[in-house]
């Protein structure tokens, strides 16, 4: 990771206001981590500017709205390996790899702009644990289940459980985070699968709602 990033007036602005949010966190985030993450913020920001991979502008903004907005679902990843369908810029796919260099992450995007931004991401960033493939969701075929599908903006639920269905078992979680709780989308949740939780996602300084909706299939 390029040191200069860490001594622009961006980055220490970002800096200020990060530790401001950070300590309502139920969780900790590591001065690396930190790092990472605001330097992923200005890695946005720089290519936005000619590839237009999200609609929010300003860095401060991107701060709450996409990597507070990611890192909050921490706390609610069971397992090792998890996928990111319909990643866009990488969220929350990448937030969350930082979080969990533990764990592994598939970001998949039918985009190649989106991929090649996610790449050079990681290869700036020194992120290992993410692989990014550029695909349609549904064409995905893996050699065993993963533990948990992630989703943030792409699709209804009855949609993202038609095209991920095959991605993970009984055993994984579909993780679907979402504005407001829609109760028609939930009754269109497709026979076979079950809602088993639906997480109130306090979102320091989040204008608005957010919910994280937790699906199983049945067995």
């Amino acid at each position: 990771m390029s040191e200069a990033n860490n001594t622009t007036p961006m980055f220490d602005a970002l800096s200020v206001s990060f530790d401001e949010v950070a300590v309502h966190l139920d969780f900790p985030v590591s001065e690396l981590q930190k790092q990472q993450l605001i330097n992923y913020i200005l890695l946005m920001n720089k290519w936005n500017k000619a590839y237009n991979l999200t609609s929010v502008r300003d860095p401060q903004d991107m701060l709450i709205k996409h990597i507070f907005d990611s890192i909050v679902i921490s706390p609610h990843l069971q397992g090792s390996h998890f996928a990111d369908v319909g990643t866009g810029a990488g969220l929350p796919g990448i937030p969350l790899a930082i979080m969990n260099p533990d764990k592994t992450f598939l970001l998949i995007d039918s985009l190649g702009k989106r991929i090649r931004f996610i790449k050079q991401s990681l290869y700036e960033l020194k992120i290992s644990n993410v692989t990014a493939m550029q695909t349609r969701v549904e064409d995905v075929v893996l050699e065993k289940p993963l533990d948990g599908v992630l989703s943030r903006a792409f699709a209804s639920l009855k949609d993202m459980l038609h095209w991920c269905g095959s991605l993970t078992d009984e055993n994984g979680l579909f993780l679907a985070l979402k504005g407001q709780v829609n109760q028609l989308e939930l009754d269109e949740i497709p026979t076979g699968f079950t809602v088993v939780d639906c997480v109130n996602l306090a979102i320091p300084n989040f204008q608005g709602e957010r919910h994280l909706i937790k699906v199983k299939k049945t067995k």
